[in-house]
Formats: C-alpha cells, structure tokens, sequence
C-alpha cells in the first residue's frame, strides 16, 4: 500500500481506543490530526476489559485473527511507552500474565484442548498443577481441576490507557471536534464530513473512519447497500472494590472455564477488580440481572473472596462484529481509510490499526511483513462502491475502484 498522495492533515472519525491511537501515530508522523467524537472514550471503549491476550483469546476457527493479534499484542508495549512518554498520566498497563484455570474435570479437558491447539499455532502455554498455581495466586479456590500459565498476555486499563491518550493528543495540538459525523460527501476523494451542525472541509486531507458501531450510520462514501456489516455484541462487566484485608486479592489476569463458561478477573492498580465478561447479540445498554448473576456465581467459584468485595459498577459495552469477525482495515477510497469491526478485540487490536492507519498515509510500510488482505472493507459489499465511481466493484478487483485491499506495503 503506497502513502494517500499529498496530505496535508489528518481527520480522524472515532474517539475510542482505536481512533484515539490512531490519532496518535498520525501525530507521531508530524501531520496536523483533527478528532470528531461527541464524547470521546464513552462507548466500548469505557467498558472494556483492556486485556492485551493474543493467547488467551484464541478461539477455534478463528485462524485468519491470530497472527494480527500477536502482531498488535507486540506492537502494544512500544505504543503504550511512547504514549506514556507523552504525558504525566498513568496508562495502567501491566504485564503480570495470565493463569487460565479450569473448574472440574469436563473444563479440564476443554482446558488442555485448548492450550493444544494454541501451542499448535505457534504460541506459549506452560501447563501448572493445581498447586503451582494457587502457589501463584493464593486467593484461587482449591477445588479447581486445572491450570495454565500465559507470561505473554498482558493488559492495560482502557479508561486510565484512553485518559493518557487524550492527554497526549491534547498537548500536541489535536483538535478536538465534538460533534458525530453523519456522511462523507463529495465522492471519492472525500472532500467534506458532514456532520450534525455543519460541514468539515476534508480537502487534502486523510480521512479515517473509526468510530465503531457508529461507521455503520455513517453514508456518501459508498453507492448501494452499506459494505460495513456491522453487528452489536453485548458485553456485561462489572467492578469491585477489594477489601483492605484482602487485598492483593490477585496479582495477575484470572480467567477460568466454569461448566464451560468463561469468565474473567482482572485486577487493577486502584485496588479494584474487573470482572467479565458476558457475550450476547444485541445492542442492550442496561446489563442483565441474569448475566451478573452468572459472572459473580462463576467469578466467587473460582477466586471465593471475590464475595466480600464490593460492588462499584456494572455496565454493558456494545462492541462492533463483523460477519467473520475479522476488523475492516485498510484503504476504502482515495483519501480513506476505514478501521472498525474488532468485536472483542478493540484493546488488542489497537495498536496494529493504528499502525496500518500510519502506513497507508506514510507509506512506510512498518508492517509490510504481515498479509491483512482478508480484512478489506469492501469484502462484505453488495453492490457497493466508492461514491462517485461508475460501477459496483468486483471484490477481487481492487484496481477497478482505484483503492486498495487491507495489505500493508
């Protein structure tokens, strides 16, 4: 992928972890960068759980994700030293590890199975007696059947990670535009945003759509249906607060196999926990009593203090999917680029998006190395194209549109 001709700026549609590091790496280039977010780090974003877990996250079927999430997982500690030498403000990234534990013996064997198959792909799993790990992690119930460690799954605090973002952006002169985009008009090239009170001149600009479930409403780049098939993922999280007597009640991410249901416990420098996280195909925005229910039933089975800890919140997140959950990422139009759809992986996948967003306006090619072909956002089309164009475009024909697929240079 070649640079996006002259640009003279940058505007990116999007303030949630991945339009926020985007903004970043655009700011590392140089390039003036202009944000449009009504309220940046209010959606998915605010309620992640800010697992960096390219291992632990694995699941099957899902092959085409793996090497873009190792590559991200990698590229995340670089991104998160440069953002903390940016600013004063903490980025809550910690790189304790993970210990993944099974229940009884059915979540032992589906335990094993797993870290099978991830070893199988290249990754690291050191399988731990039930011992070993509660050695580890004293707050562990002993009545667990099995366990593995993961030194290589990190995490960070997305709320703390998007406040040092900001701050960053704020010191290098982003602007902060709070308004929502409602459509890119002027064909293709981009040359305006439309949005709720006004126009954007996007002339001679880089435009990057960011902004999650949002890019779905977002028109006028594109003829017929809308190529993004996006699809809200539900996600309950909930917070506690330790108790004093208690406390570190876990030094590193917990995540568990309970009856076959995942569940997961991170711990954070404030002295509060997360767990999380459920997965349901909807759009809720209040959590369900039945979904907290099962995490705390599942979460006190697995680490039993988690039972005298108080409740500080509980939330649900809308996270944006894509029908083969692969993100759209990469080149849309002649001064596009389009980074959305990264289901669960928005915290992960960060760090790679900005990346590639950097590329395609530098032509760098700092990650020329990896083939993210299969995320092109036009995969999806049906008889879409770029506005302005003469012809819907032939998904395997990239040239005939004048853009390119997802391939770094």
């Amino acid at each position: 992928m070649s640079g996006i001709g002259t640009t003279d700026r940058a505007i990116v549609i999007g303030g949630g972890i991945v339009g926020l590091v985007a903004c970043f790496e655009l700011s590392e280039l140089g390039i003036p960068v202009s944000l449009i977010d009504p309220a940046p780090a209010s959606g998915a974003t605010h309620h992640a759980g800010g697992m960096l877990a390219p291992i632990a996250e694995v699941q099957y079927r899902q092959e085409a994700l793996f090497p873009l999430m190792l590559r991200s997982a990698a590229l995340s500690a670089d991104v998160v030293q440069r953002v903390g030498a940016a600013t004063p403000l903490p980025t809550g990234y910690r790189d304790d590890g993970t210990l993944v534990v099974a229940a009884d013996r059915a979540d032992a064997d589906h335990l094993r199975r797993l870290a099978d198959y991830q070893r199988a792909h290249g990754m690291t799993v050191d399988r731990l007696t039930v011992r070993e790990a509660r050695r580890l992690e004293g707050a562990l119930a002993p009545g667990l059947a099995a366990a593995v460690s993961i030194a290589g799954d990190h995490q960070l605090a997305p709320r703390r990670f998007a406040a040092a973002l900001i701050d960053a952006l704020e010191r290098r002169g982003t602007e902060f535009i709070r308004e929502r985009a409602v459509s890119l008009d002027g064909g293709d090239p981009c040359r305006s945003i439309r949005c709720e009170s006004g126009a954007i001149d996007a002339s001679g600009a880089t435009v990057v759509l960011a902004n999650g479930m949002g890019a779905a409403d977002v028109t006028g780049w594109y003829r017929g249906a809308h190529p993004l098939r996006l699809r809200p993922v539900a996600g309950d999280i909930m917070t506690l607060r330790v108790p004093e007597r208690l406390r570190p009640l876990t030094t590193r991410v917990i995540r568990a196999f309970v009856e076959d249901r995942p569940v997961y416990l991170i711990p954070r420098d404030d002295r509060t926990v997360v767990l999380g996280a459920t997965s349901r195909e909807d759009d809720g925005r209040l959590p369900r009593a039945g979904s907290l229910y099962d995490l705390l039933r599942d979460g006190i089975r697995v680490v039993p203090g988690l039972e005298e800890c108080e409740l500080l919140e509980a939330t649900v997140g809308v996270r944006p999917g894509t029908p083969d959950d692969l993100p759209y990422l990469g080149r849309a139009g002649s001064n596009l680029v389009v980074s959305t759809g990264y289901f669960r992986h928005g915290v992960l996948l960060a760090a790679l998006g900005g990346r590639v967003v950097s590329d395609a306006v530098s032509g760098s090619g700092t990650v020329a190395d990896l083939d993210i072909s299969a995320c092109d956002p036009w995969r999806h089309a049906e008889r879409s194209a770029p506005s302005g164009t003469q012809q819907a475009p032939d998904p395997h024909q990239h040239d005939s549109r004048g853009t390119d697929a997802c391939t770094t240079p």
